[in-house]
């Protein structure tokens, strides 16, 4: 049990987000499939603009007085 918590961890953003959004073996599967290695740092800071592409189409979102994203607020 130790070890999930550990491996639980080591997986949290340092950027403040907890939950990880990005499937890191198909990030990692596309960037070898165009002749690219991966840095052990790049999941991590994918996993943060994402949260910031969000955090963004939120605010536009609520701007608008919606309450649903869509693809305009991307």
């Amino acid at each position: 049990m130790a070890k999930k918590k550990a491996a639980a961890k080591k997986a949290a953003p340092k950027g403040g987000k907890s939950e990880m959004l990005v499937v890191a073996s198909k990030v990692k599967a596309y960037i070898k499939s165009k002749g690219m290695m991966t840095a052990s740092d790049s999941i991590g800071a994918l996993n943060e603009k994402i949260y910031q592409i969000l955090d963004a189409a939120v605010c536009r979102t609520q701007a608008n007085r919606r309450s649903t994203v869509k693809p305009q607020d991307l």
